[in-house]
């Protein structure tokens, strides 16, 4: 049966003689797909459709889980069909942070202290041996993506084997950096496009979203993943002030993160370099691979990312000579966007 049309019949089925409306709520990177529910009388939930060939349910509801136990606003499970891929959610609303943050920059502040808070409480939450290791395998296995997709597929340069070594010994710099920090619950992709804009009568909260991937590992992840992200950027100056009141916070609270804020921003940089990398990676093979093109033209503000934070290190000259040499390239074929 065709995935649309089991979407519906599963719906009529689950939810029979109660006139139940279907319209897509979002998509996303993977093979997930998510669509809004609505009953007759204003009601609505999101069916989050995932084919189970492709995608694995289990992890999203562990981690559900975990946000509702450190009560943050994430969606909750409501019903689960694992056998068809289907799974039945509390709809946080239709307004995200990255909309908001696009529609209105100056409200930037008062929408992103908030979700200070809320990443300082996930990491409070944090558990070892609970969520996945973000471990030495699956950081070089990140990386590895930024030659064979970027490099090799997307510009279609084959390194040389001094370069090769001069990259690979980055890649262990990068991986090593990332070990050495202390360990907490990671979301993975941290960002205004995962964050919903949630009103209640107290406060603005962010509602989480997309977070099936969560790992344990390196405290600053997910705070580079949300000031240096894929779809919107900031200028130096408000993201060092926002960086410096989550450090403040995570010191208050009691989280392990570095007691001198330069080397704290340290670590913050060198694991959003990781980060940039992997990203140039994946865009690269969602568009080659996956057919989903869109993600091409944010390359350009990954590049500047990873170029900002190599040229800051005396280790990351050689990558910073690379990445020169390939962003030329980049130019070249026609991917460079002012």
């Amino acid at each position: 049966m065709p995935r649309d049309q089991l979407v519906t019949s599963w719906v009529a089925s689950r939810f029979p003689n109660q006139a139940v409306s279907i319209a897509p709520a979002s998509a996303d990177a993977s093979f997930r797909r998510y669509f809004r529910l609505t009953w007759p009388d204003g009601v609505t939930r999101i069916l989050m459709d995932a084919p189970p060939d492709q995608e694995n349910c289990r992890p999203f509801i562990q981690v559900a889980g975990l946000l509702a136990k450190a009560d943050l606003a994430a969606p909750r499970v409501l019903d689960q069909d694992l056998e068809n891929g289907f799974l039945v959610l509390t709809d946080l609303g239709r307004i995200g942070y990255l909309d908001a943050l696009n529609a209105d920059p100056s409200l930037a502040d008062m929408l992103i202290r908030p979700v200070l808070d809320a990443l300082v409480k996930w990491q409070l939450s944090s558990v070892a041996a609970t969520l996945p290791p973000y471990d030495a395998s699956l950081l070089r296995r990140e990386l590895d993506l930024f030659p064979e997709w970027f490099i090799d597929r997307h510009l279609g340069l084959q390194l040389d084997n001094d370069e090769k070594l001069k990259l690979d010994r980055t890649f262990k710099f990068l991986i090593n950096a990332a070990l050495g920090q202390p360990k907490v619950f990671v979301h993975r992709d941290f960002m205004p496009r995962n964050l919903m804009v949630v009103e209640s009568a107290e406060r603005l909260t962010p509602g989480i979203i997309d977070f099936q991937d969560a790992v344990y590992g390196p405290i600053t992840y997910d705070l580079v993943s949300l000031f240096r992200d894929a779809f919107i950027s900031w200028e130096e100056e408000q993201e060092i002030d926002w960086v410096v009141r989550y450090w403040e916070k995570a010191r208050a609270a009691g989280l392990p993160v570095h007691d001198d804020f330069g080397a704290f921003w340290r670590e913050y940089e060198l694991m959003g370099l990781q980060r940039h990398l992997k990203v140039l990676g994946i865009f690269c093979r969602l568009k080659y691979r996956d057919g989903k093109d869109k993600y091409i033209a944010d390359l350009p503000r990954f590049m500047t990312y990873a170029k900002k934070t190599a040229s800051r290190y005396v280790q990351l000259k050689p990558l910073l000579n690379l990445l020169d040499k390939l962003d030329g390239k980049t130019e070249q074929i026609g991917y460079r966007h002012k």
